[in-house]
């Protein structure tokens, strides 16, 4: 049950879902039932915001979530985890509630988690940042994904700032986060890549001329973005899907990577709609179950120090291992 300050931070912190639709954003996007479906995802996650930052007990907010249609179950914990990192970062002590709920009934959405860490990094200054990822024991908790976090961070900006972080092409200030300030743009590039998918409404000429009028040297972190956001939120046909991975040309094979890692957060997930069926065989010459297998068996066995994260390393080597069609 909520508290009376709880209803005040939702009141004061919750967008609308008004404010997260493509007519509220000002997206040049045309009404169809794929833009209303797409629409879905970013109300899930103000819904599980809504929850996270009112609820007094955890185990109320896992109870609505559960509630929650499964194909977008992950996306309300994207919220729901975003308002955990702003109750926690904004309190005494280091990642207890986002803790819990990661532990929990998030556990098979930590890669969604993640990213929900990184819409709470875009509303909280950057010296809070260093308490927004909990302390998670094991490799279940696949701890080089975190950078999934800055990917959520770029989503937010460029979903919510729109002229700034693409029409502008604005470049962020680099942070040092897991020690790699370098790589910080190319993370948040490959967020502002998934935010395209949406900004275009999944229109495979729109996405594709957006990311055609960045400098070339950070196409090929959008284009895996847009290949992570076409296969994990879908929203288009097999014969679009065969267009986008056309439109990327000799970037395609990053387009690939980014559709295996989606594919492999569904499967951890254990709830695989159609469309991501679907979009990893069209952009990765996949089935689920083999992309799943593919980013495990790339996945570094060490995290050797050096300028590139582990995270990058993973990445390199599922384009590596791809099928050679699809690269």
């Amino acid at each position: 049950m909520a508290t009376a300050l709880g209803s005040l931070r939702r009141l004061l912190m919750a967008p609308s879902l008004r404010e997260v639709s493509f007519s509220g954003r000002g997206f040049p996007v045309v009404e169809s039932a794929a833009t209303r479906q797409l629409e879905t995802i970013p109300q899930a996650v103000v819904t599980g915001f809504e929850w996270g930052i009112e609820d007094r007990d955890l185990a109320e907010t896992e109870r609505r979530l559960s509630l929650v249609d499964a194909e977008l179950r992950g996306f309300a914990y994207e919220g729901a985890t975003m308002a955990c990192v702003i109750r926690d970062a904004m309190g005494p002590g280091r990642g207890t509630r986002t803790a819990d709920l990661l532990r929990g009934g998030g556990r098979p959405h930590i890669f969604l988690n993640y990213i929900g860490i990184g819409f709470a990094m875009s509303k909280l200054p950057r010296p809070l940042w260093k308490k927004v990822v909990p302390e998670l024991e094991g490799e279940e908790f696949y701890p080089p994904m975190t950078w999934l976090a800055v990917d959520g961070y770029g989503f937010d900006k460029a979903y919510f700032d729109t002229r700034r972080w693409v029409d502008e092409q604005r470049p962020d200030t680099p942070y040092a986060w897991d020690g790699h300030p370098a790589y910080f743009q190319r993370a948040v590039d490959q967020g502002i890549g998934r935010a395209l998918w949406f900004i275009g409404g999944a229109r495979v000429d729109q996405v594709a001329a957006s990311v055609r009028r960045f400098a070339a040297d950070r196409q090929s972190d959008l284009w895996a973005g847009v290949g992570l956001a076409a296969t994990f939120a879908g929203c288009s046909t097999a014969e679009d899907l065969a267009a986008l991975g056309a439109a990327a040309g000799e970037l395609a094979d990053h387009v690939a990577q980014g559709s295996v890692f989606a594919a492999k957060a569904r499967h951890f997930s254990r709830t695989v709609p159609e469309h991501t069926r679907t979009a990893v065989r069209a952009l990765a010459g996949l089935t689920v179950e083999a992309a799943a297998a593919l980013a495990d068996d790339s996945a570094p066995a060490t995290s050797p120090a050096g300028e590139v994260p582990t995270y990058e390393l993973w990445r390199r080597a599922v384009r590596e291992k791809l099928p050679v069609h699809s690269v």
